[in-house]
């Protein structure tokens, strides 16, 4: 990692330790913004001690952001137009790393001051989206190109969907276990059993469950939430020192071989399929003299990649000119490919076939060295290490009108952990809280034990606003950046 700090200036290296810095803090306060959606029905229903709770929330956070992968990562990172990520215009784009994190940090602190369940996840996609479209606009280009809005709305559905599915599940799940287990002790609630029955600790087998469980929605939670950070540390290297992270020079060979066959299957394919592709995806006017990635030009990205692989086989021996080439012909062509993907007429079968190609094609460009997983994993780790305290009471008794049982605790969490493994699986970056939050509420439906209207009221308005306010706060901060830079 050192090396990075070979023949850099001063200013250069202070701009990258401040952007790392404010990364790792975000990262850092997601922890204990969002420890509470993990640890609060486990510390609730007393089948942990608090401390003993937030260390093991901690590790599996930790564990989970190493093993996450990296489609999350770059599902954020890509809701930025591709055109600016391969333009080469490395000011304005570290101007937006600072207002995304900031402005997250902002709503972040506030949110978990107030108590409230709110969304790390919602508050990043607004700010990434709200200086997109702020950079498209002082730049008077048109704001279909200042977001890249097949991406936005992948993540908007997934947005979108989770939380009603995490109620659903919940309820089904619950209701399940009213119905099939009606008698056992996992229905009790912890006032009942500690304060009538003089028992301080839940049944062995729903306390077992209660931890599991409790485990799950940390592993899954590190390994949705921490690719977020690892995205944003890519965007923040390859902006500030774009020669050694434009793409991966540590690619083997197999892997640079896999990009250069992807390339020509996928010329191939559009060549087959020229007149069904044109028709739906026409060529477009350039806006305002700016050059935008576009469907059309699918051969012309493959062959540069080509080329530019056919002279420089050895990623490490191009030069920086090369390097920004095969970072844009790789992306272009992704988005091109992933744009035909998800066409009406393309079949489920075609639909497997090019997105199996781009995932070979993008290898060397969407990768993150091992000490940036480790340093997202720290943060998050130890930041789920405090901070809980606010918002548990929140989960655990503001949301339904009577005390949580054992039963509505396990089923919360095995919905939040099934829900977001789920997405991790497709790459989409969902909302712990959102999706917690939900299962919880539906778990007292299915109770029929009510909800708090009032509680319910402040969470919902939490997520009604920061998405708006998060896209006004990063917006806001991104222009008054670009008045200086």
């Amino acid at each position: 990692m050192f090396e990075l700090f070979d023949q850099v200036s001063v200013g250069t290296v202070f701009l990258l330790c401040f952007s790392l810095f404010l990364i790792l803090l975000f990262e850092f306060i997601n922890g204990f913004h969002d420890t509470a959606n993990a640890v609060a029905t486990v510390i609730y229903t007393q089948a942990m001690r608090p401390g003993h709770a937030v260390v093991l929330s901690g590790v599996f956070n930790f564990l989970g952001v190493l093993s996450g992968g990296l489609a999350v990562a770059y599902a954020i990172v890509n809701l930025l137009p591709i055109d600016l990520l391969t333009s080469g215009d490395s000011t304005h784009l570290i101007a937006m790393i600072f207002a995304i994190v900031i402005s997250a940090i902002i709503w972040n602190l506030g949110t978990w001051w107030l108590g409230l369940p709110a969304s790390s996840s919602h508050t990043l996609i607004g700010a990434i989206l709200g200086v997109g479209l702020t950079h498209a606009l002082i730049t008077h280009i048109s704001v279909i190109h200042g977001v890249n809005w097949s991406k936005a709305a992948d993540v908007g559905m997934s947005l979108l969907f989770s939380p009603f599915f995490g109620f659903v599940l919940a309820f089904v799940l619950l209701t399940g276990l009213n119905k099939f287990l009606p008698e056992f002790n996992i229905h009790q609630t912890p006032y009942l059993r500690n304060d009538v029955r003089g028992k301080k600790h839940p049944p062995f087998w729903t306390r077992f469950l209660l931890i599991l469980s409790a485990a799950g929605v940390s592993f899954a939670h590190g390994s949705n939430d921490g690719q977020k950070g690892v995205g944003l540390v890519m965007l923040a290297l390859l902006c500030i020192l774009p020669h050694q992270f434009l793409i991966d020079v540590n690619a083997n060979k197999y892997e640079i071989e896999r990009s250069y066959y992807a390339a020509q299957q996928i010329k191939n394919y559009v060549q087959i399929n020229q007149n069904a592709i044109m028709t739906q995806f026409p060529r477009e006017a350039a806006s305002e003299s700016k050059e935008f990635c576009q469907v059309a030009d699918v051969e012309v990205y493959a062959n540069g990649l080509q080329q530019v692989i056919d002279a420089r086989p050895n990623l490490a021996d191009m030069d920086n000119a090369e390097r920004w080439q095969m970072r844009r012909h790789s992306l272009c062509l992704a988005n091109a490919v992933k744009q035909i993907a998800d066409a009406p007429q393309t079949s489920s079968e075609q639909n497997a076939y090019l997105l199996q190609l781009r995932q070979d094609l993008i290898k060397p460009v969407e990768y993150a060295p091992l000490w940036v997983i480790v340093a997202i994993a720290s943060a998050l780790g130890f930041g789920t290490m405090i901070g809980w305290k606010r918002v548990v009471k929140t989960v655990g008794e503001g949301i339904s009108r009577s005390h949580m049982s054992y039963a509505q605790g396990v089923c919360a969490q095995m919905t939040a952990a099934i829900s977001i493994a789920a997405a991790n699986v497709f790459g989409l970056p969902v909302s712990t809280t959102q999706i917690l939050s939900s299962a919880v509420v539906g778990t007292a439906v299915a109770n029929k034990s009510g909800v708090n209207t009032v509680t319910i009221r402040h969470i919902i308005l939490a997520w009604l606003f920061t998405f708006p306010i998060a896209m006004i706060l990063a917006g806001v901060l991104y222009f008054v950046m670009t008045l200086f830079i």
